[in-house]
């Protein structure tokens, strides 16, 4: 089943949006912490982290039993469906009630972790322990968990976002592979397109944003953009990646019928994770998701064939084809914790030891997080899954940076994205001058 934070990508900017508060107000006098406790001692450690469902919580509590196993002397509380909000809350406050262990499913807060002091850097721990992060994970993912140089969190399994396909709908229209580039997305979605009179019976594809997975970020990324310059400035307005990515997705929009009758047909849709959800209905023929929805679409049975490809490219970047979005879990060292030397060692031990990562992600049917854990021949052999294992390794795939005040960027981008596609934008150019602007006066403001 797929981690709570997956599918809640408007709660969890809300979020991103309430953590920035809590940092930027203050963070309780932040430190390393002595990291002169004695691992092998007794100690019970506090771990919170977000994981809610019920198999997610057996996959994480399953993991706690192994790492006790080896080490126990250290026992484990976990606390699990904490928001980063009650976390910051209790990483400022301190004391005894504080975390030791902490894990986030916002990639985007990690800039304020780091920057702020509330996550410790690991760097000192990995050097001491002899663990070469280079080596172990794939560079991409420790892009993700550090900041201007310091590393404060490592990741704990990730998602990749690929295409799933009706393959009957494909049949049926006489259509042999998924598209790979734009061009071909296009003529695809519109040969897979039914409408009677005004109304849909099936979509090729929704390009709308508002749709479950779409956000902008993620189906940017195939462009693989640059954000933001050396300096740190935002540089959109000179990406020319960016121009063509709404331009794109515009025409792709005008294509399939226009942005009214595509969003009168959104409102058709029932809730992604229910048995109502757009593609398992059949009202999509093809749709972009994290590799979590193969499971869901095994346990509902769903009544058509589908595949899995990487998401299609710019056609002057088809070389790239399997690149895709990159995100994940986080997890690092709390500064108020005193029992640091104790809590790298479950760290350690749920983000870098290759038995637990293969089993954590076969669990929950995530992407492993390590070079290793990713060609281990005991990872689920099921070729929909190993798509997405693809998509991680590839080159060219991308993670959002990370920035001091966390996912605000991404909310700009989010509300450009959204008056862009329905049409309120006419200058492509002025209006992402204007948002490279915005970005960097809050980028600002959190620096003062």
């Amino acid at each position: 089943m797929p981690r709570t934070r997956t599918h809640r990508a408007p709660a969890v900017l809300a979020a991103v949006l309430a953590t920035t508060g809590l940092l930027l107000a203050g963070c309780a006098n932040p430190s390393t912490g002595s990291a002169n406790d004695d691992p092998t001692k007794p100690v019970t450690l506090k771990f919170w982290h977000g994981w809610a469902e019920k198999n997610e919580v057996k996959a994480i509590n399953d993991s706690i039993d192994r790492f006790e196993k080896l080490h126990p002397n250290i026992k484990v509380k976990a606390t699990g469906n904490v928001t980063d909000v009650t976390m910051n809350q209790a990483l400022r406050a301190g004391g005894g009630k504080a975390p030791d262990v902490v894990s986030s499913f916002t990639t985007n807060n990690v800039g304020q972790y780091c920057s702020s002091g509330m996550w410790v850097d690991l760097d000192p721990f990995m050097k001491k322990t002899g663990l070469d992060k280079n080596k172990v994970f794939p560079k991409t993912l420790l892009d993700y968990t550090q900041f201007e140089g310091e590393q404060c969190a490592l990741p704990l399994l990730a998602d990749a976002f690929g295409m799933y396909y009706n393959k009957d709908a494909f049949r049926k229209a006489g259509i042999e592979r998924p598209p790979r580039t734009m061009s071909e997305l296009k003529r695809t979605a519109v040969k897979l397109t039914q409408r009677k009179g005004d109304s849909y019976q099936q979509l090729g594809f929704m390009p709308n944003f508002r749709l479950y997975q779409n956000s902008p970020d993620r189906m940017f990324a195939q462009w693989g953009p640059r954000y933001f310059d050396e300096d740190g400035k935002a540089r959109l307005a000179d990406e020319p990646a960016a121009k063509d990515f709404f331009t794109t997705q515009r025409d792709l929009i005008k294509a399939l019928g226009g942005y009214g009758a595509l969003e009168k047909f959104r409102t058709t849709f029932g809730d992604e994770m229910s048995s109502q959800n757009a593609f398992l209905t059949g009202k999509l023929a093809m749709h972009m998701d994290g590799e979590w929805r193969g499971l869901m679409l095994n346990d509902a049975k769903a009544d058509f064939e589908w595949g899995t490809a990487p998401m299609p490219v710019p056609d002057d970047q088809a070389d790239t084809y399997g690149r895709g979005y990159l995100t994940g879990t986080v997890a690092g060292i709390a500064h108020s914790s005193k029992h640091q030397n104790a809590a790298w060692e479950l760290v350690r031990f749920l983000t870098a030891d290759t038995d637990q990562v293969v089993a954590f992600a076969n669990a929950i049917h995530n992407v492993p997080s390590t070079k290793a854990a990713l060609a281990s021949p005991n990872l689920d052999a099921d070729p929909t899954f190993r798509t997405f294992l693809g998509i991680a390794q590839h080159p060219d795939s991308v993670a959002l940076p990370p920035s001091i005040n966390g996912g605000q960027y991404v909310l700009a981008l989010q509300d450009f994205a959204y008056d862009a596609e329905s049409g309120k934008i006419d200058d492509f150019d002025k209006g992402l001058r204007k948002l490279d602007d915005q970005i960097d006066a809050d980028t600002l403001q959190a620096q003062n």
